[in-house]
């Protein structure tokens, strides 16, 4: 079955830096686009970043973009998420996300697998 699978959450100081990693398994990693959502405590989970299947096109969120940067290597099955300069408000519950398409978009509806969350803290 499909497995997406987060890690490298945890508790950083504002204006650190943190890398998450999703291993997926059960589908044709390569052939998927992939996302990364959040969610914050009272609030809807909202998108931060997407990756096309190859690595080609990337997409973020205004509020992370020049901050984050997507990747991913497809012969590890794993996708990436590095987060510098971290700021109080990124704190959220951290999603990785699979797409059954090459390429996706923003909304939690293109895509249909989902891991079960990483924490991320941002003291400030």
């Amino acid at each position: 079955q499909v497995q997406l699978v987060e890690s490298g959450g945890g508790l950083v100081q504002a204006g650190g830096s943190l890398r998450l990693s999703c291993a997926a398994s059960g589908f044709t990693f390569s052939r998927s686009a992939m996302g990364w959502f959040r969610q914050a405590p009272g609030k809807e989970r909202e998108f931060v970043a997407h990756i096309g299947w190859s690595g080609g096109s990337t997409t973020y969120a205004d509020s992370v973009k020049g901050r984050f940067t997507v990747s991913r290597d497809n012969a590890k099955n794993t996708v990436y998420l590095q987060m510098n300069s971290l700021k109080p408000e990124d704190t959220a519950v951290y999603y990785c996300a699979a797409s059954r398409a090459i390429v996706a978009g923003r909304g939690v509806y293109d895509y249909g697998y989902w891991g079960q969350g990483t924490q991320v803290t941002v003291s400030s």
